[in-house]
């Protein structure tokens, strides 16, 4: 990473930033809370000086350390209903498999890794919700065959891009905004 504290951060910059505070939550040196009150400024940055101060306390990673699980994720739900809310830390790709089941993802509160991610869905006689942030651009690249895929009009403002992809059989995909579009119980 530049030293200058005034240039304008990178992706680069963010991801290093991102495994240091990744392998100290692995290591036990940061509560998850902390790591993802930190990664949240960390991909939010504007200057290399904006990062600096998230990993000072903290020891350097080098590339091959790095861990590759926020670059990948899988949530399933077979016969059931699974709700994903609150605060968490989604993945750059995440596959959305439901099988007969509900699934419920809520993107609006969770630390985003990056600028872009992609949400695969593959669904099957099932419903799958995805509630993304006010100010996300939303790209639907997927397809359904007997059902249904939605997607919320909403501003494409500053907001990270979501990139939609997978297949739904018998399913509806729905993507929206808002606290009063959708019921979380």
């Amino acid at each position: 990473m530049t030293h200058d504290p005034d240039l304008r951060a990178s992706d680069a910059d963010r991801d290093r930033v991102a495994a240091v505070l990744s392998e100290a939550l692995a290591t036990g040196r940061l509560t998850t809370v902390e790591h993802a009150d930190r990664l949240d400024v960390a991909y939010t940055a504007k200057t290399v000086g904006d990062l600096v101060p998230l990993t000072r306390d903290l020891p350097e990673v080098s590339a091959s350390d790095a861990p590759a699980a926020i670059e990948r994720q899988v949530i399933s739900s077979k016969f059931s209903k699974v709700v994903r809310k609150g605060r968490w830390v989604a993945s750059r790709h995440t596959t959305l498999s439901a099988r007969f089941g509900a699934l419920i993802i809520d993107l609006s509160d969770a630390v985003l890794p990056g600028r872009e991610i992609t949400v695969e869905t593959s669904a099957r006689f099932s419903k799958v919700i995805v509630r993304v942030p006010e100010n996300a651009h939303v790209i639907d690249e997927g397809t359904a065959l007997f059902g249904k895929r939605q997607v919320t009009a909403g501003s494409s403002g500053d907001g990270p891009l979501i990139r939609l992809t997978g297949a739904s059989k018998f399913s509806k995909v729905v993507v929206t905004r808002g606290k009063d579009d959708w019921n979380l119980h």
